[in-house]
Order: C-alpha cells, then structure tokens, then sequence
C-alpha cells in the first residue's frame, strides 16, 4: 500500500551531506535518551529534516541497518510531524537500542520527538 501524502518521506526529508551531520554535532542542541540522543540545528528550508547515524558499538551492519529503517520508520508515521518547526535532526543511536523492540524504540523517539515542538503559550 502506497503511504498517503502527508505520511511520505521524500528525499528533501532527509539529511543528506555529510556537512549537514557535522553541523547538528557541532552547532546544534542534544536532546538525550535512553536509546538515543538527538542532535537539533534550526535550519533555512522552511520543513524538518532527518538524518540517522549509528556507530559499529550499535552492533554489526545487518543491526544498524534495521534500527536506521525503524527510526525512520517512526518518523515517517509519527502524527505530529508536520507541526515540528524547522530543524535538521540527528538520530544519534545508542549500543543500547540494539536490544529494543520495535514498540520501545517507538515511545522513546516520540518521546524526544514530542519535546521538539514548539510550546503553546497560554
């Protein structure tokens, strides 16, 4: 089944330069986890954008692989994307998050997620 419009992930969702990474690491804020933490720059292109990294301590490449489709995967289902504001995000996985479930991984990044949006003023 074809995923409706505002569920799609296109290439302009996602980071893609290698320079585009090292600015998240170096200019941006982290926000942490326990399966991962979050590196967040605003950025100009007016709509957020994701990048997933994993480091070999995850585990090996078939393990990686999985946990950078099941971020992604997350994101692209998450509800409130569309209200994020504009921000290069970078999904820095954790050794730990090798062991995690689908379901886990799910409510953790949500969670990191959610402390992205914009607060509503009363």
């Amino acid at each position: 089944m074809e995923p409706t419009a505002p569920e799609r992930l296109r290439p302009a969702d996602r980071l893609r330069q290698r320079a585009e990474y090292l600015a998240c690491y170096q200019r941006g804020r982290a926000v942490t986890g326990p399966l991962a933490t979050l590196h967040v720059l605003p950025n100009a292109q007016g709509r957020p954008r994701l990048g997933v990294t994993a480091t070999r301590k995850v585990g090996n490449a078939v393990v990686r692989n999985r946990l950078r489709r099941r971020c992604r995967e997350v994101y692209r289902r998450w509800q409130r994307r569309g209200d994020l504001p504009a921000l290069d995000i970078v999904v820095n996985l954790r050794p730990r998050a090798a062991s995690a479930d689908f379901h886990e991984t799910r409510r953790s990044l949500e969670r990191q997620l959610e402390s992205l949006l914009p607060r509503e003023r009363v």
